[in-house]
């Protein structure tokens, strides 16, 4: 088996330098530390050198394009990231890679790889062992988890156990027998063959209510040229109607052409627009229930289907496990 080591910067990649720490070390460096330790023969690549927090969708395009052709040559992919934004990166790949047959392993560090405590030498051995496993997707492999793309989510800073899976168990999960694949990504394409879909539309604005969010800001979204609109709102998709008339706006938003994704700001469980009155009328073509989906989730499967030649059909779609398949929704 051989696999591609993709390193894209993050504190895995960072030493201290007089500015700070800094993401200095490229791939083959990471594969050198590792040494004899590595369970495969192991290629690498440098994409990128940088902080997790530049990274943004043009640079997921790049990377999915690199991750693609890898693939063509190697059974499976890690990709070295920083932690802030990984979940991001990991739900985006999720959509533009969907249908990939093979293994495709987001994983990084809390420390850097030369601290004495770091976690960045387990991580990345749990990786390759995950990759080696051959289960198709996108996952991101972190302490003893291994994430669906779709479903991950950074609920710590500090913790060395950084990432949760939101709303569905853990992908994997590590014990004294290696990697225990027990739910995978439930991949389901639009086309029959694998298709890379790296076109990606970064005009999309992510609002969280608070009580008196004001219309105003729905109109600004319109007039600032953004092409969608991802609305965490309370509960179970509530949003406010005296005094300030949000659902009025929202429709007045989608009926000028944006498109309107809702999910709860809630970390667990789903929207329903059905539910309760404020919702009631609101479900159109144009304004979208994101049931449990992740804001993450939802953020990146917003851009990414702006960017394709339907986008209606792609929103409407469930490509990897999302969301889950419900009939009270």
């Amino acid at each position: 088996m051989k696999l591609m080591l993709l390193a894209t910067g993050g504190t895995i990649a960072c030493t201290p330098t007089e500015n700070g720490l800094t993401p200095t070390l490229k791939a083959q460096d990471l594969l050198d530390i590792l040494g004899p330790s590595l369970p495969c023969e192991v290629e690498a690549r440098d994409v990128f050198q940088m902080d997790s927090s530049n990274m943004q969708p043009e640079e997921w395009s790049i990377l999915a394009r690199a991750i693609d052709e890898a693939l063509q040559t190697c059974d499976g992919v890690v990709v070295t990231h920083g932690t802030d934004t990984m979940a991001y990166t990991a739900a985006a790949l999720s959509f533009m890679l969907c249908g990939v047959g093979k293994p495709v392993i987001l994983t990084g560090s809390q420390l850097p790889l030369s601290h004495p405590l770091t976690d960045a030498r387990l991580n990345l051995l749990r990786a390759f062992t995950a990759a080696m496993a051959g289960v198709p997707g996108v996952y991101v492999c972190f302490h003893d988890k291994v994430i669906s793309g779709v479903r991950c989510v950074k609920t710590h800073t500090s913790s060395m156990d950084a990432f949760s899976s939101v709303n569905a168990r853990a992908a994997g999960r590590f014990d004294v027998d290696g990697v225990q694949f027990e739910r995978p990504q439930a991949i389901t394409p639009l086309d029959a063959e694998y298709r890379l879909r790296d076109r990606i539309d970064p005009s999309v604005f992510l609002l969280k209510l608070v009580p008196g969010t004001s219309p105003d800001v729905l109109r600004f979204v319109k007039e600032a040229g953004y092409r969608g609109l991802v609305i965490e709102a309370f509960g179970l998709g509530g949003l406010h109607y005296i005094r300030r008339n949000l659902v009025r706006a929202m429709q007045e938003l989608g009926e000028s052409g944006v498109r309107v994704l809702v999910v709860s700001q809630c970390l667990y469980e789903k929207a329903n627009l059905n539910v309760y009155e404020v919702g009631r009328g609101l479900m159109k073509d144009y304004i979208l229930n994101g049931r449990d989906m992740t804001t993450e989730a939802a953020v990146c499967k917003m851009m990414w289907a702006l960017g394709q030649e339907d986008p209606a059909r792609f929103l409407h779609h469930r490509f990897c496990g999302e969301y889950r398949l419900d009939e009270t929704f």
